[in-house]
């Protein structure tokens, strides 16, 4: 079409936007900028795709192409090939999961999984159908758990020293996780508290755990605990290392918070108060849904270090994965297949801390409220 035709078509002012140049949009734009956008960014780019080179095919090699799924021990894992020796996990992969639970009571650590997963989607997302429901399911959850892993109610009673593998490390971790939120958050009010006593023991509680490593707080749940306690009673250890970490967390998430606190101004409370506003509306609706969301990336990294500390644990004898990846070592026809289960165990860590991580982006996206330029 000639434009003297385009020109007879479109009267003046009512002409189409056209499309940018295709090389100011789409992948040509963002690799453009991205990875060519200065003589440093493409020095950087075409090593980095080098290094890439270099690294993935010999790992793909060793993960996938040459390695071995199906043995019966290490040295007929290296007769079938020269790869990874997977066979280690695909054999012991029911203990690395549930540790030492009993076989036949299993179903019930799948069935605690999945109803966690049930309560915990109506909590991370607020379109959920019959939301209000499903939050009364979550706040029912911890007892219904309870039961199912530990035994009552026509349950057999399993004990604790049998939990272990990715089972034990996503029942200390979740415990923790939950249970130290609401925590923090109080201890962070009580610190911020115009109560003496109330502010000055948040203070020295918050101060003493965070000057503290959780290893010692571990040990301390695991031998010096029994010593203050009267004599004949009994206090699980497992319940023990549930306190402790959860105090831990609670300690660490009530600075984050009280960061975000700070970060409110001044003249938001003032006018809450001239409002007439109880100090309990005046955080619950005002004050404390903006600290929150200004403090989502220190909670998540808070949580995905305390969902990795887990592995602490094995130092006062709970097997969680590191703990039954040396007595899977142990046995002769496994040994010298370290790397094999590290990484494995690596992968089930980086998947876990990565889904908690990007949920964090989304929720940060969610809650945002300021105006993009």
């Amino acid at each position: 079409m000639s434009e003297q035709t385009v020109e007879q078509k479109y009267a003046p002012g009512t002409h189409p936007s056209l499309p940018p140049p295709v090389a100011d949009r789409g992948a040509i734009k963002w690799v453009r900028e991205n990875l060519f956008s200065s003589p440093t960014n493409i020095v950087l780019t075409l090593l980095s795709i080098y290094l890439l080179y270099a690294i993935i095919p010999p790992l793909v090699d060793w993960m996938l192409i040459n390695s071995v799924f199906d043995a019966g021990s290490r040295n007929e894992c290296w007769e079938k090939g020269s790869g990874a020796c997977w066979a280690i996990v695909v054999v012991r992969f029911d203990q690395f999961v549930y540790g030492f639970y009993p076989e036949e009571e299993r179903w019930r650590v799948i069935l605690a999984f999945l109803l966690l997963i049930a309560a915990l989607v109506p909590i991370l997302y607020d379109k959920t159908p019959f939301r209000k429901l499903g939050l009364v399911f979550s706040g029912v959850y911890p007892i219904i758990a309870y039961f199912l892993l530990w035994g009552g109610l026509g349950l057999a009673h399993v004990e604790s020293a049998k939990f272990g593998g990715f089972m034990l490390t996503l029942t200390i971790g979740v415990t923790g996780i939950v249970a130290s939120l609401p925590l923090g958050i109080l201890l962070a009010l009580g610190r911020r508290s115009d109560l003496l006593i109330l502010r000055v023991i948040c203070v020295c509680f918050i101060e003493f755990i965070r000057g503290v490593p959780l290893i010692t707080l571990l040990f301390v749940a695991s031998t010096l605990l029994n010593y203050f306690l009267p004599p004949g009673t009994y206090f699980d250890l497992l319940l023990r290392v549930l306190i402790m970490v959860t105090l831990f967390s609670a300690a660490y998430i009530a600075e984050v918070v009280r960061g975000g606190l700070q970060a409110i101004p001044k003249g938001q409370t003032e006018a809450a108060q001239a409002l007439g506003l109880s100090y309990w509306k005046n955080m619950g609706l005002i004050i404390l849904p903006q600290a929150l969301k200004i403090s989502i990336p220190g909670i998540v990294n808070t949580f995905i270090g305390l969902y990795k500390d887990t592995t602490l644990v094995v130092i006062i004898g709970l097997l969680d994965p590191i703990g039954l990846s040396q007595a899977v070592l142990a046995d002769s026809k496994w040994q010298g297949l370290s790397t094999e289960i590290y990484v494995f165990i690596a992968l089930f860590f980086f998947v876990s801390c990565f889904a908690m991580s990007r949920y964090s982006i989304y929720l940060e996206k969610k809650l945002e409220t300021g105006h993009k330029r």
